[in-house]
């Protein structure tokens, strides 16, 4: 009996050992994808397979949402139609100044939209009723669907990086109307930007802004209080 209880505990031990091994490899790994991720600016203009995009949305998708509401949607466009994408928002005789041409050639263009209303709705079920959450979307005091659009966008950026695809969030700051219309697009739906996916360009020219340093993280962390 000591005896079997002794290889019992052994076997407990060695499962919890190779459980936090597996963990600490995966948190290494992890590590090193959120410090060596960048936007990429420049494509090289090969197709990514429909297999490698579903996996990408399919773990974007798995970001949290408030409530389980799960109002993010994707916008996925490739071929001619990323060709339009660009005719809505960057029209051509604004391109010769445009300082990063090789973004056109990205072979997918991602557009990312939440749903306001299905927060309000899911809201007013009855296991949420109490928060008066359901009212409306001007009774949420933060927009969580914007939240949870964010996390799912900054899900699929790492999920790209680890597949080792180029990626790109951008504003759309030109041509939203005419982008939304001519695909078909609910008026309530928010578009929270684009992404550009595909293979990168390797380059050692950067964006304006990554010279800035690096906010020293003392800076963001407050203890007990302001």
């Amino acid at each position: 009996s000591t005896h079997r209880s002794w290889l019992d505990h052994g076997r407990v031990t060695r499962q919890a050992w190779q459980t936090r091994k597996a963990l600490t490899v995966t948190a290494v790994k992890f590590t090193d994808l959120v410090r060596t991720r960048r936007m990429t600016r420049a494509f090289l203009p090969e197709p990514i397979g429909d297999d490698a995009l579903h996996a990408l949305i399919d773990l974007a998708l798995r970001a949290p949402s408030a409530g389980k509401t799960q109002g993010t949607h994707f916008v996925v466009l490739g071929g001619d139609d990323v060709v339009e994408f660009w005719n809505d928002t960057l029209p051509i005789e604004k391109r010769s100044t445009f300082r990063w041409k090789q973004l056109l050639d990205a072979p997918v263009v991602i557009l990312p939209f939440v749903d306001p209303l299905a927060y309000v709705a899911r809201y007013a079920e009855p296991d949420k009723q109490a928060t008066g959450l359901g009212e409306g979307v001007h009774a949420w005091p933060t927009p969580y669907w914007t939240i949870d659009g964010s996390f799912a966008v900054m899900s699929l950026l790492l999920a790209a990086h680890d597949a080792d695809l180029g990626a790109l969030f951008f504003a759309v700051f030109n041509g939203e109307q005419q982008l939304r219309s001519r695909l078909g697009v609910p008026e309530h739906m928010q578009l929270l930007g684009a992404i550009a996916v595909g293979r990168a360009v390797r380059s050692n020219e950067k964006g304006r802004s990554a010279a800035r340093p690096r906010r020293p993280i003392e800076e963001a962390i407050h203890l007990s209080r302001w």
